[in-house]
């Protein structure tokens, strides 16, 4: 697996925290930053891990910002994406398992480094089930193409 990673200055901390999750499970990523915490618009930290993932060069993108939200919604607007803003384990799992959701947003200052640590490890190891949710799915990635592009 190979994953793409960003935040904006909302969410280095805990960028950083999964960085480290992520060498401890020995998955491949590449950090898109940023580099600093100085602000910045978290549209331009979306977008590169959003069209990585859907383009295929990464299996699946997380992205951090204050809340998750505007990460989310980013994420989002480009084809091929099912991001899900997750901040509970339960949810990970679920999202994974029924919406095969390729791309995970967390805001630092909703959960906490230890919470946020379980939840991206959980949505990392879960697998998509298939069967009755490949149709709902398939209905998903079709409302992309309905958007006139």
């Amino acid at each position: 697996m190979k994953v793409a990673i960003s935040s904006d200055h909302g969410g280095n901390n805990l960028r950083k925290e999964i960085i480290t999750l992520l060498d401890e499970l020995n998955i491949s990523y590449e950090d898109f930053g940023p580099k600093n915490d100085d602000s910045v618009d978290y549209p331009d930290y979306a977008k590169p891990v959003a069209e990585g993932v859907a383009s295929g060069n990464f299996d699946r993108g997380i992205l951090i910002c204050g809340t998750g939200i505007g990460m989310s919604i980013a994420a989002n607007k480009v084809k091929g994406i099912r991001c899900a803003l997750v901040h509970d384990v339960f949810s990970a799992e679920a999202t994974r398992q029924h919406n095969d959701s390729n791309v995970l947003a967390m805001g630092e200052r909703v959960v906490g480094a230890g919470l946020a640590r379980m939840v991206a490890k959980t949505w990392l190891e879960t697998a998509f089930e298939g069967g009755r949710h490949e149709r709902r799915v398939n209905k998903l990635c079709s409302l992309d193409l309905s958007r006139g592009e």
